[in-house]
């Protein structure tokens, strides 16, 4: 073991299961927060079908294939690195390149969210104290992040166990008081087929997404060959319940199925338990924006230090903290982005995120089936199962789900064009690198 691989081993703080549970929760979910414009979009019935049925099409076999390459390859930048090993420094690139870009609109979004549900406390907020809230809170994660992932995981577990409690409470209540069909209408009555299907879907996607991304920090976790799969059986579950668990007990007893819009949780939670309960409610929203920029940060800034490491950014983005041992100047450097983009909102964005993460999961799924064929000699202590059937399976769902997202988002022309021009940022940026490899103004690429 040569000296720097002796630091690096020192100073980096590692977590264990319990932590990556929390972490890899509050990345993927956070929380029901975000769901409640699928109801009036699509319709109560489609969007609790889209709630219980996309995990077998989405991030059922997206976690499968990512726990048996995590027990494989569990290396710092996860499936940007797989990519690049099944498919060449091409694809490879794209992968690093179309997730990083897609966490831009994230981490901006979820800074926003978080002054938007302060807004309930403070009406009167004037539009530069909603921007420096922002701004806030971005720099508040990025030091937290430059700890190191036991830091972020004990952060993470704190924001979600207070987020569970209203949310718990709320469901509990709400069962209590059922007093509507939480399935009627099945669709939005007179509504175009594109909002119905194109932008729930798009929605749905979304918020079963990112759970690949965990594997981008494999390097900072006990024992990942274990610990990796374990995670992804108590998360995924936990997820569907925190999404389909609220969003029935809201409709079956608070009801109002017009009125559901972002933040309409709040407003369930007072019409089914009183002010106290919505306060509360409003309360574990602002922390779900928080735990979702939180595990953001973890998880996205690992693939410019994984891309630096490999020679196709600069090499300062390998700078690790002397004493956290993380890639701080990779995270700064995302938290900036994130700073210039959160004067926006999430509306539209979305839909032009779709098509970043459909292209990097899309690669995802694909790596493992073409890794079974060029590397079977890889050790995995975990596969996915039913052999050849199960393979087809988990790459042949996500593919399908991300054409069908990607067609009904055809009636959207900003999503359209926004999603291809930020498709194409990805070869431009890559041939420009090359270039740049030619003339040895970076350094030579990395196997």
């Amino acid at each position: 073991m040569t000296t720097a691989t002796q630091s690096k081993s020192s100073t980096l703080r590692k977590a264990g299961l319990f932590y990556l549970v929390f972490v890899m929760f509050s990345y993927t979910t956070g929380g029901p927060f975000g769901l409640e414009d699928m109801v009036t979009t699509s319709g109560p019935g489609i969007t609790l079908l889209y709630l219980l049925l996309l995990p077998v099409f989405w991030c059922i076999p997206v976690s499968l294939v990512s726990a048996e390459l995590t027990t494989a390859m569990p290396v710092e930048g996860g499936f940007y690195r797989w990519t690049r090993a099944a498919f060449g420094d091409f694809w490879g690139f794209m992968a690093g390149w179309w997730n990083w870009s897609a966490s831009f609109l994230l981490g901006g979004v979820y800074a926003v969210m978080f002054a938007d549900y302060f807004v309930y406390y403070d009406p009167k907020m004037t539009w530069w104290q909603h921007y420096l809230l922002s701004l806030g809170i971005i720099a508040l994660l990025t030091w937290v992040n430059v700890r190191g992932i036991q830091m972020v995981g004990q952060v993470a577990t704190a924001l979600e166990i207070a987020i569970f409690i209203p949310v718990i409470t709320m469901v509990v209540m709400g069962l209590a008081r059922w007093h509507h069909n939480p399935f009627h209408p099945w669709v939005v009555p007179q509504q175009g087929r594109f909002k119905v299907f194109g932008v729930g879907l798009a929605l749905g996607l979304w918020l079963y997404s990112g759970y690949e991304q965990l594997s981008t920090v494999a390097e900072e976790v006990e024992n990942p060959q274990k610990a990796y799969p374990r995670a992804l059986a108590v998360v995924v579950p936990l997820s569907i319940a925190a999404y389909f668990l609220p969003a029935f007990a809201g409709l079956a007893s608070a009801g109002n199925w017009q009125q559901w819009h972002t933040g309409f949780f709040s407003d369930a939670a007072r019409i089914i338990g009183g002010r106290w309960l919505g306060t509360c409610m409003a309360a574990a929203a602002m922390i779900g924006s928080v735990a979702l920029l939180n595990s953001t940060i973890l998880t996205t800034t690992r693939m410019p230090f994984a891309m630096a490491e490999d020679g196709y950014l600069p090499e300062v983005l390998t700078h690790r903290h002397p004493r956290y041992g993380t890639p701080w100047l990779a995270i700064i450097a995302s938290a900036v982005v994130y700073a210039l983009l959160s004067w926006k909102s999430l509306g539209q964005l979305i839909s032009v995120y779709i098509w970043l993460r459909s292209a990097t999961t899309v690669l995802t799924v694909l790596s493992g089936w073409k890794l079974r064929r060029s590397r079977p000699e890889l050790p995995r202590s975990f596969v996915v199962p039913g052999g050849r059937a199960g393979l087809g399976y988990v790459v042949g769902a996500p593919v399908l789900m991300a054409i069908v997202a990607l067609l009904g988002g055809g009636g959207d022309w900003f999503a359209t064009i926004g999603g291809f021009s930020a498709m194409l940022t990805g070869p431009l940026v890559y041939w420009a690198a090359a270039a740049l490899w030619r003339n040895g103004r970076l350094p030579a690429k990395q196997r």
